[in-house]
């Protein structure tokens, strides 16, 4: 599946910072880890800390599918929201869900500092606003929701956002979310690991799996085999290909960016902003004074026709640019499109599919795609040692 447009921001930024060889013959692991992206290179983390042998495949160059299209908003709040997980997983999962993903931001920004990547993370508010009248009710219900459930959140009128440049009609604040570069943490990630003696092969396409007696065979296209005692499925939304449930719909998502500002906008130093529409809009600032612009989405048909929708799509980003930061002059510098999917609970999918086969998925769907991984990272260990886990549990198959 092509995942994303030609042409996106990230990999230009870096250029090719660093590559890896294809496989040439046949390889005995301990975990195989298919998918290179951010999603394999925490889990590769994770188990490479915990002195895993581990190989990592990826069937393009690393960190070139989704991960090279993610515009990398850190969020705790999910793309369903609170009171509404509440009445779709009940109480339990939807606040430890929200809990879970602003743990995750924190212990992110640990493993960022401890190899050192320059992927310029920073921490930033979030504002959920509505410019609709019809959609205050729901947003009122939306914060009282998360205040009682003791959540750091602020009410915003009116007033309160003129103040910041925004033309909305009424907000929750939230003071936890953070932005940073997807693609160079990834592969900041891959290069720590891979200097910890584990194997990765890019270009390295998985036709096959089999599973004989406690063993996963993997073959490639080249005709090459890798014998693992578990496989991790980091594939993100190629991952259709090789499940039988289905529990992700594909939609097609669009970016633009702008030029560099001479200054950046107050409201942005300090913010990320998304919106109660369907689908949503998000805006955000990056380190080099652009701002990112995102939405747009349509049902995933194919990627022919996602791309060719871009200059439609960019037209109408602008366009909504321009009535919610009215005073702010964007003009555009880069665009691009992209796949991601949604779940009916807007959460993602851990472990085993199969509990008799040792084929584990870590899939975080939806806009939370990151954080949802740092979930699946501390809970692999346990997936793969059959142990009980409450995320196991909560974002299981067939739920």
């Amino acid at each position: 599946m092509k995942l994303r447009s030609t042409e996106t921001f990230w990999p230009l930024r870096n250029s090719m910072l660093n590559s890896y060889p294809s496989i040439t013959s046949d390889i005995d692991t301990e975990i195989l880890i298919i998918g290179g992206g951010i999603t394999g290179a925490l889990i590769a983390y994770k188990l490479i800390s915990e002195g895993k042998k581990i190989v990592l495949v990826d069937r393009r160059d690393v960190c070139n599918g989704s991960t090279a299209a993610s515009t990398a908003l850190l969020q705790y709040e999910i793309d369903v929201a609170l009171h509404k997980l509440i009445e779709l997983r009940g109480l339990d999962c939807a606040v430890d869900s929200y809990k879970n993903g602003k743990k995750a931001i924190f212990d992110l920004r640990n493993i960022i500092d401890t190899i050192k990547s320059e992927c310029q993370f920073e921490f930033k508010k979030s504002i959920y606003f509505t410019s609709l009248k019809k959609d205050i009710p729901f947003l009122k219900r939306e914060f009282e929701t998360r205040k009682n459930c003791g959540f750091d959140v602020t009410w915003l009128s009116k007033f309160n956002l003129k103040e910041m440049g925004l033309n909305a009609l009424a907000a929750i604040e939230s003071k936890t979310a953070a932005v940073m570069d997807p693609y160079k943490l990834a592969q900041d990630l891959l290069v720590y690991c891979h200097e910890k003696r584990m194997q990765i092969y890019d270009r390295t396409n998985i036709t096959n799996i089999q599973n004989h007696k406690e063993k996963c065979i993997a073959r490639t296209e080249n005709k090459f085999t890798i014998t693992a005692d578990h496989i991790i499925h980091c594939s993100g939304y190629e991952s259709i290909e090789t499940l039988t449930e289905k529990v992700v719909d594909l939609k097609s998502t669009y970016v633009i960016a702008s030029e560099n500002l001479p200054e950046l906008p107050a409201a942005f130093k300090n913010a990320i902003f998304w919106n109660t529409s369907n689908p949503y809009l998000y805006f955000r600032a990056m380190a080099d004074n652009r701002i990112i612009i995102g939405g747009g989405d349509e049902d995933f048909r194919d990627a022919q026709k996602r791309d060719k929708l871009l200059p439609k799509k960019e037209r109408y980003l602008l366009k909504q640019f321009q009535r919610k930061f009215p005073h702010i002059n964007f003009k555009m510098d880069y665009s691009w499109a992209g796949t991601f999917g949604e779940t009916k609970d807007g959460l993602p999918y851990f472990g085993k599919p199969d509990p008799r086969k040792n084929e584990h998925y870590v899939l975080g769907f939806g806009g939370n795609g990151i954080t949802f991984s740092v979930l699946g990272m501390n809970s692999i260990l346990d997936s793969i040692n059959d142990k009980e886990n409450q995320d196991l549990e909560y974002y299981r198959f067939g739920r």
